[in-house]
């Protein structure tokens, strides 16, 4: 019990969150009567909320260089959705071409955005700020206040397609490639932990008891294998929970085990420090946003895919989730805090809040309430608790 109690109290920011998430979860499905988890809803939940689980990733990012955020990314994701627009509808320019274009084009908006950031020195509220009226009146400009539609068929797979069954009828009703997939996930999912716990042994830090770790081992399984399943009860994997499944395992990699992605951790705990240590300092933080201007390309043409259409009022508020859901997911307000999955359980929160409360019939007026009241204590909880750790 010892043991258990050392263990939450020392991990509480990594599993707080996803406590709270299995018991709004629990809530919602008794309220809702099963609708929630029905396999249906849960793709649903996914599709519905895959532009909230792109822009965290990058969001997340840019908050662990000091606490800097881009309030421009609702604006750019309206943007690359008018690029997407008239480059596939109004002037058939092959959709490879038109994708990678819009890539780019994020790209280029990173850099320009990272430039006055990191090199100028102006506030990224500023910087963003100013991104989110730029990138918006250039949107409405390009469309000429109008909504464009609809795109062709393959466009609209990236966000509403599915993996085709590899091996159909081998599993019944159930999608084989949902349930592989989950196997296979599974299996390196052991295998990691297993590894990682065996590397920490042998470097004499602490570890938690092996009933515990086995615990741990178990209940991450199971609930792996049960995704595929609810998954594979419905139309398989979605297309867009593959690339997003890629950019997390890429992101957590990268700031996790690599050099320039603890970079972004030290600066953003002390970045004077950073400096004085040998870091380019304005080097992390121009990527950071040079990331986030890519990313949210790519959440722009995954959200243009779902709605099926270039609209001026795309993106709108979409920058507030992406960082409500950092800062439910446990990232500091002050910086140097954080983890990529932590940003998806925290966007998870909030897509279950939101679903949830729809189908209880719940008016929008009252799920701001409650979502803002969770962002106010999930940013207190940090607060609180850094103050206490001094």
């Amino acid at each position: 019990m010892e043991n258990i109690k050392y263990f939450f109290k020392n991990n509480i920011r990594q599993y707080g969150m996803l406590i709270a998430l299995i018991f709004i979860t629990i809530f919602f499905q008794i309220m809702t009567n099963g609708i929630l988890l029905v396999p249906m809803n849960v793709t649903n939940l996914i599709l519905q909320n895959a532009y909230v689980f792109i822009l965290a990733i990058g969001m997340t990012i840019t908050i662990l260089t000091g606490g800097n955020i881009d309030l421009s990314v609702g604006s750019v994701v309206a943007f690359i959705g008018a690029i997407c627009g008239t480059l596939i509808i109004t002037m058939k320019v092959n959709v490879g071409i038109a994708l990678f274009l819009a890539i780019a084009i994020g790209f280029i908006i990173g850099v320009w955005q990272g430039f006055w950031i990191a090199y100028i020195r102006i506030p990224a509220f500023i910087v963003t700020l100013a991104g989110m009226l730029l990138f918006r009146g250039l949107t409405i400009f390009m469309l000429k206040g109008l909504t464009i539609n609809p795109f062709p068929e393959v466009f609209q797979k990236i966000s509403s397609g599915f993996l085709p069954d590899l091996a159909k009828g081998a599993f019944g009703k159930y999608h084989s490639t949902a349930i592989l997939t989950g196997i296979v996930g599974t299996v390196i999912y052991i295998i990691y932990q297993v590894k990682r716990r065996a590397s920490q042994r042998r470097n004499g830090f602490d570890i938690m008891s092996f009933p515990l770790f086995l615990l741990q081992i178990i209940l991450i399984s199971a609930f792996i294998m049960l995704f595929s399943i609810w998954l594979a009860a419905y139309k398989g994997l979605p297309v867009i929970f593959v690339i997003i499944g890629v950019l997390i395992l890429a992101y957590s990699f990268f700031t996790n085990r690599t050099v320039p992605g603890r970079y972004l951790y030290f600066m953003g705990g002390n970045e004077k420090a950073a400096r004085l240590s040998g870091i380019n300092t304005n080097k992390v933080l121009f990527f950071a946003y040079v990331n986030m201007g890519v990313l949210a390309a790519v959440a722009g043409i995954a959200y243009t895919a779902r709605l099926n259409a270039a609209s001026p009022q795309s993106g709108l508020n979409f920058e507030l989730d992406a960082i409500a859901a950092c800062f439910i997911g446990g990232a500091s307000a002050y910086g140097g805090i954080g983890t990529i999955i932590g940003s998806i359980i925290g966007a998870l929160v909030m897509g279950v809040l939101n679903n949830g409360m729809s189908i209880l019939g719940i008016g929008s007026d009252v799920q701001q309430i409650v979502k803002g009241l969770v962002l106010l204590f999930a940013v207190a909880f940090d607060v609180l608790s850094k103050k206490k750790s001094r």
